[in-house]
């Protein structure tokens, strides 16, 4: 399994989306993302968006307010989860049109339908931006 983990976390250290794809306990979870968390923040816009925590490789990056930290096993490749990490982001952005903070926050069930649409048991299954978007468009229609 490569990625462990998905956060999408605020400037003040707030989890605003959490999502898991393997097994632990809530209260490791808690901790563990606790200290993530500080980990990130903590870094400056000029050192690397790679380091280590335990036994997880952990790749960030900022896009506006949001830090969207992705854990994954020693063996991942950290490049092509920083294109990930920017794939998602634009697909949030496309269809958010102009993804924020607040979008996340107040429709969380459709930014974890688009992330289950890319990750599935922690690997990469989708990347084509139409395709993923589409069951959740879909839906979108229904809801309203």
């Amino acid at each position: 399994m490569a990625i462990k983990f998905v956060l999408l976390v605020n400037k003040q250290g707030q989890t605003r989306l959490s999502q898991y794809y393997e097994y632990r306990e809530v209260q490791q979870r808690c901790t563990d993302e606790a200290e993530i968390i500080r980990k990130c923040l903590a870094r400056t816009e000029t050192q690397c968006s790679f380091m280590e925590y335990k036994n997880i490789k952990l790749v960030f990056r900022r896009y506006a307010s949001l830090f969207f930290i992705v854990g994954i096993d020693q063996t991942e490749n950290e490049l092509s989860i920083l294109e990930f990490i920017h794939m998602t982001v634009e697909t949030l952005d496309q269809f958010f049109d102009g993804v924020c903070e607040l979008d996340i926050m107040f429709n969380l069930e459709k930014a974890h339908m688009i992330l289950d649409e890319i990750v599935a048991n922690g690997e990469i299954v989708e990347t084509n931006k139409a395709r993923i978007l589409a069951p959740v468009r879909l839906w979108d229609k229904v809801d309203k």
